[in-house]
């Protein structure tokens, strides 16, 4: 006879935990100022973190003020992790497309002018530019917007977090003009549209 005690040591831990295993992905996005970006897929269920940054240049390792020139060719983006067991790549796109910025801006994003501004997709793999050019075709054919859009759709050679200050700063700062006039009413129709993925999240500052 086996006595309870044996069976404690003799039995495994179940190797099966009863959870779905996390599928941790990137996806990187520029459009516009990254502050109001980086807001609305901080509040995407799925989405473990966001991180404000530079992609797209010519320059290793650029600061803001680099960025801000225009010289170096990068774009202010925003590289998003996400769990694709939860929210999939094709969703995050139709969250960049609808309400995160307006795809059909060249070069600039609504106050803010310049290449650094500009709207564009980094993949990290090939099925993700497939998915981002067949969305792009899906969204032109359909005639969503008015005007053409104008995403560039380029490969992630490099990704360039940017200053500690930047950092959640929609969320940090909430009252800040920038963020009143141009970033709450994107995370407000990320609520309105998205009712399903939007999750809220407590501010930390004023």
């Amino acid at each position: 006879m086996i006595t309870t005690a044996a069976l404690v040591v003799a039995l495994a831990a179940p190797a099966f935990t009863g959870q779905t295993p996390r599928n941790e992905q990137v996806a990187v996005f520029a459009g516009g100022c990254f502050w109001g970006v980086e807001a609305v897929f901080e509040h995407v269920k799925g989405v473990i973190r966001v991180t404000s940054g530079y992609a797209g240049g010519r320059v290793a390792s650029p600061s803001y003020e680099d960025v801000s020139s225009g010289d170096t060719g990068h774009a202010e983006s925003v590289e998003v992790v996400f769990d694709a067991s939860e929210v999939s790549y094709g969703t995050l796109l139709r969250i960049f497309f609808s309400v995160a910025h307006d795809p059909t801006q060249l070069d600039r994003q609504g106050p803010d002018v310049g290449t650094q501004y500009r709207s564009a997709i980094f993949y990290v793999n090939e099925q993700q530019h497939r998915d981002a050019q067949v969305y792009v075709k899906q969204l032109t054919d359909a005639k969503y917007f008015a005007q053409p859009i104008v995403t560039e759709i380029s490969r992630l050679d490099k990704f360039y977090p940017a200053e500690d200050y930047h950092q959640d700063f929609a969320e940090k700062h909430p009252l800040h003009p920038y963020i009143v006039i141009n970033d709450r009413p994107k995370v407000a129709r990320l609520k309105q549209q998205f009712p399903e993925l939007y999750r809220e999240r407590n501010s930390t500052s004023d």
